[in-house]
């Protein structure tokens, strides 16, 4: 039992950092098509419908979705997919990326406040003292004191795309079952590729009316862009965009959450950020300073310690809490904490 909950841990935690690579290189991807006179929203869109395009027969495979659970995907593709890339990209509009990006990356603190005041569940010192470390190595990395100015309107912006940040891990974890309890419902079971697939075309319906993709140059797609000094083929950018940093990220990212938790895959995805400025400094040229990779080494620190606590069912219908503390009602989900004597 321990063994195979271990081995799903691993699982899950590869599959964490597997999607913050994925994602992490984006933005490396995007910077050359952005400069080479792409409009940030539109790399977006094209991000998204091209995704969206290639996860078509998915969608049709799991079409019975769209019956047994709109709800889901109808949130998956407004917040995890076109709500968290517009509010953020407004948000650099009114105010330095770094504090944009730290803001966003709340989402792991605000993950903990949903899983413990709304679903009414026990979060771990574990969980709490890793967002903890990963929100203040992320200010290292990205130098929120570099650049800090405060904007109203744009500190709420980055702060509606954490929560709809907040939403892509919540949601990937529904419609997993009654997770871990051996008791899952088919019924109530939601593909992770069928939900990956409907939200993505969900999102590029959004951001159509938002990207504006009839006004693009489309031939730019055609010529090259310039990649640290090296002339690569935009078409080449655009596939590692959609490929790599949306279809796979979304997938192993779903997937992690699933077979971690929402709280524990929030922090890990903090990497995101470290994979995001050491990919910059390797491809672009762009400096690496002490503090950010001081900020990235706790980053690191922090989501150790919170993959640490994962969930663990009870082993009857009402069990023991960790350490033979306080009965558990049914079906209710308990959280191991590691750090505590045995």
């Amino acid at each position: 039992m321990h063994a195979s909950q271990g081995q799903g841990r691993s699982v899950g935690l590869g599959l964490a950092l597997a999607s913050a690579f994925a994602f992490g290189g984006s933005g490396v991807a995007a910077k050359p098509l952005i400069e080479a006179g792409l409009d940030p929203l539109q790399v977006v869109w094209l991000r998204v419908a091209g995704a969206a395009l290639l996860m078509l027969p998915v969608a049709w495979r799991h079409r019975d979705l769209v019956r047994r659970r709109p709800a889901l995907l109808a949130g998956f593709g407004l917040l995890a997919v076109a709500g968290v890339q517009a509010f953020y990209f407004a948000a650099l509009s009114r105010i330095p990326v770094g504090v944009a990006l730290l803001v966003e990356y709340l989402a792991p603190a605000l993950v903990l406040l949903w899983v413990r005041f709304v679903q009414r569940r026990p979060v771990t010192r574990a969980a709490a003292v890793g967002v903890v470390l990963a929100v203040g190595g992320l200010a290292c990395v990205v130098e929120v004191w570099a650049g800090l100015s405060f904007d109203p309107v744009g500190i709420l912006l980055a702060l509606a795309a954490a929560c709809c940040q907040v939403g892509y891990f919540v949601l990937s974890d529904q419609g997993s079952g009654d997770r871990g309890s051996g008791t899952e419902d088919p019924a109530d079971t939601a593909d992770p590729l069928g939900v990956i697939a409907y939200g993505l075309l969900v999102g590029t319906v959004v951001l159509t009316a938002v990207g504006r993709p009839w006004e693009m140059d489309w031939s730019l797609l055609g010529g090259t862009a310039d990649l640290g000094g090296t002339e690569v083929s935009a078409a080449l950018l655009l596939g590692w965009i959609v490929v790599i940093a949306t279809v796979l990220a979304y997938t192993t990212g779903v997937v992690s959450v699933r077979k971690l938790s929402p709280q524990v895959a929030g922090v890990v995805a903090c990497l995101e950020a470290v994979i995001a400025t050491v990919l910059a400094w390797v491809l672009l040229r762009e400096h690496l300073s002490a503090p950010q990779i001081a900020g990235g080494a706790v980053v690191l620190a922090g989501a150790f310690i919170a993959q640490s606590s994962t969930p663990r069912p009870p082993s009857s219908g009402v069990g023991a809490g960790p350490l033979g503390e306080a009965p558990v009602p049914a079906g209710a989900e308990v959280f191991e904490d590691t750090n505590r004597p045995a």
